[in-house]
């Protein structure tokens, strides 16, 4: 009998010992993406990525709590902190969040202890643990399947594009402009050249190649769907479209722009004119119904399924919030 219980034992410490073996595999593996997910929307990315939503949950960098990364429903309930990093450019697919931690700024006691305090990080959703992709200052960065687009920063190159895989390998330089790659629409990216010209390209990520879409001087293009927005600089900055099946871009506005967000049917905006009208502002994507949501010069423009999110220029502490489509009152973001 003790010979039997010895050996019942032993037999239960080893399936104890693999168990855990394969909980412990299972938790570090990466699991990658089966399609060319985006991590967010260009128009999100362009404002810095501080909101972004996927699959009910938003991903979002809490200005009520130094701007550390946390997650809440579409209405601002069953609020949770992930991590104690000051996030912005925030993607998100199925299994981790995916953000540029910038702790430079931090004002906590002990913020000296933050380990790579400027890189690009991955938060797994399953362990909660943070894995530093880019030990480098990083910027800009966009979800594309199972790669990372984003700005790198060293002291030999400056800023060139890179990417790199959501496991941490295969990081490489792109190119050697700081191409912004805020702009993906399934497995292209979308961006303006920056050195020798202002036209607006496609890069195919499967093979790398790009090709020009609209030759002029533009700036900031977002793709969405089978239309391309973008602000004219020889207009003023106005903002116009190309469709698919357009012969020439369509001016949308005559307001000069800062900065803008395309979601749905409609287009968030801020306006700056010559005549001191200066708000922040929202219009269908033909151009027309044109309203005002708040006056003043506003920035960081993100929007979700149910909110707009945006903070006043210089002062981004306090983040208002209001109803999609632009009818509704404005309040403060108070999670």
């Amino acid at each position: 009998m003790k010979t039997i219980r010895r050996v019942l034992i032993v037999c239960i410490i080893l399936i104890i010992a693999a168990g855990c073996g394969i909980y412990a595999y299972l938790s570090t593996r990466t699991i990658f993406n089966d399609t060319y997910v985006n991590g967010n929307t260009p128009g999100n990315l362009y404002n810095n990525g501080v909101f972004c939503e996927h699959n009910g949950t938003i991903y979002f960098s809490n200005p009520s709590d130094n701007h550390y990364l946390y997650s809440m429903d579409q209405n601002g309930g069953n609020l949770k902190k992930l991590y104690n990093d000051i996030a912005s450019f925030i993607n998100a697919d199925d299994n981790y969040v995916y953000y540029v931690r910038n702790n430079l700024g931090a004002d906590e006691e002990f913020a000296f202890l933050h380990v790579y305090t400027n890189s690009l990080c991955r938060y797994d959703l399953r362990t909660n643990k943070v894995h530093v992709l880019d030990t480098a200052p990083s910027i800009y960065a966009s979800l594309v399947g199972n790669y990372l687009y984003y700005i790198h920063y060293d002291t030999e190159t400056s800023s060139t594009l890179y990417r790199i895989k959501i496991d941490g390998s295969e990081k490489e330089q792109v190119d050697t402009n700081p191409y912004f790659t805020c702009s993906a629409n399934g497995q292209y990216l979308y961006y303006n050249g920056l050195e020798q010209d202002h036209n607006i390209y496609q890069m195919d990520t499967a093979t790398g190649s790009a090709y020009t879409i609209l030759q002029g001087n533009f700036w900031m293009p977002a793709a969405d769907n089978d239309t391309i927005y973008f602000l004219d600089c020889e207009q003023n900055y106005a903002l116009c479209k190309l469709g698919r099946n357009d012969s020439a871009p369509v001016k949308l506005s005559s307001d000069r722009m800062e900065c803008y967000n395309v979601y749905g049917d409609t287009i968030y905006y801020q306006r700056n004119s010559s005549n001191g009208d200066a708000a922040l502002c929202c219009m269908n994507t033909d151009g027309s119904n044109v309203r005002v949501i708040a006056e003043g010069n506003y920035k960081n423009i993100n929007v979700t399924s149910q909110y707009v999110y945006f903070s006043e220029a210089g002062n981004e502490d306090t983040v208002y919030m209001t109803p999609v489509g632009g009818m509704g009152s404005v309040s403060v973001f108070l999670p």
